[in-house]
């Protein structure tokens, strides 16, 4: 996987058109239409245009062939994230330990003295923890795809060998990443600011600040929609072609072009059926949960914001935090999957690519 745009050496993700159409002794014999043989199956999909229901099974069967790499790989990459956070918080905690004991004192005022301090401490602990989830995020795309590319010719693959290649091709696809998420945050600031808007509102009976924002959001909403479908495809292209991250944006405009609806179907397949997943396993978990103390009229707000957090933990603490980690890891997997099979399944429609794989998964192509 080699070039991005068809020049130069390219094996086996880079060949020009192949010959996807009737092959010479298919068609009518002596007793009636020969049908063409299926397409060669040598991993997870079948080398040929995909359907929806091969995009969505070959994602959970290399989910299921090759989970060692892929669940191995993102459970290291998510525990060094929680290492991080620990770390930064830890140190937070230790530069701004006196302030915190003041602001703790039975009868303690509010001081921007020693509340200054804690909030710079941490906010730098949280900015340092996303730039974190934003680099495990891209390494996991990237070791996914690189996982793909062998699980499409039915090749092995190591967790050492995964692990190598997805930490390359790491810097590549944070750029894409980072640049999806500035797509994503515009819907998010018009939300924001339609809130913001909506208390502006209540406080002064005033409909200038919506009749300006509710139209903004409108408008947000579908470009950020229209502009995240066509570059979905970058972080594959980045991994899979060795691309760099604006080459890897105009592959994803140009394999996208012509196919946005269908791209954007089954991407949101696949987001439902992580959403469904991700209820299966947390509603079982809202009937266990521990009832909250009673309110006492006497007890100040502390002391009764301290007795619901000491009500959440325990057992049922421990059961939503493995819930969610194990949710996490699936989506983080699964999205991945879907979105470079997605990208496959335009560069053989477009491109001829399952020519190229069939060579490289016969002999003479290997």
């Amino acid at each position: 996987m080699s070039d991005t745009s068809g020049r130069g050496p390219q094996a086996p993700y880079g060949a020009p058109p192949g010959p996807y159409g009737a092959p010479p002794g298919w068609g009518w014999n002596g007793y009636g239409w020969t049908p063409p043989p299926p397409p060669p199956k040598p991993g997870v999909i079948p080398l040929a245009p995909l359907g929806a229901n091969h995009v969505i099974g070959g994602a959970f069967a290399t989910m299921r062939r090759y989970a060692k790499p892929l669940f191995g790989t993102a459970a290291a990459a998510y525990g060094l994230l929680a290492l991080v956070v620990v770390v930064g918080g830890a140190l937070a905690y230790v530069a701004t330990r006196e302030h915190i004991r003041v602001l703790h004192e039975t009868g303690a005022d509010f001081s921007w003295d020693d509340g200054r301090p804690i909030l710079v401490a941490f906010g730098l602990a949280w900015l340092v923890f996303m730039l974190a989830t934003l680099v495990v995020n891209s390494f996991i795309q990237a070791a996914c795809a690189a996982t793909l590319h062998e699980a499409v010719l039915g090749r092995p693959a190591t967790f050492g060998a995964v692990w190598r290649r997805a930490w390359s091709r790491t810097p590549s696809v944070l750029a894409v990443t980072l640049l999806l998420s500035v797509v994503l945050m515009l819907p998010v600031a018009a939300f924001a600011l339609l809130f913001l808007s909506l208390l502006f509102l209540m406080m002064t009976q005033s409909l200038i600040p919506i009749g300006l924002v509710f139209p903004l959001f409108l408008v947000t909403l579908p470009l950020a929609a229209w502009l995240y479908v066509l570059f979905a495809l970058a972080p594959a292209a980045a991994a899979l072609e060795t691309a760099g991250p604006f080459t890897a944006l105009r592959r994803s405009v140009r394999l996208v072009r012509g196919a946005w609806w269908r791209t954007f179907g089954i991407s949101l397949l696949a987001g439902l059926i992580v959403m469904g997943v991700s209820l299966a396993l947390r509603l079982p978990l809202q009937f266990t949960a521990p009832a909250p103390p009673p309110v006492d009229p006497d007890d100040s707000a502390s002391a009764y914001f301290l007795d619901q957090l000491r009500s959440q933990f325990g057992l049922f603490a421990l059961f939503s935090l493995v819930a969610t980690f194990i949710t996490q890891l699936a989506a983080s997997v699964f999205l991945p999957l879907v979105t470079a099979l997605l990208y496959i399944d335009r560069r053989i429609r477009k491109e001829g690519l399952a020519h190229t794989l069939a060579q490289a998964e016969s002999p003479q192509g290997s």
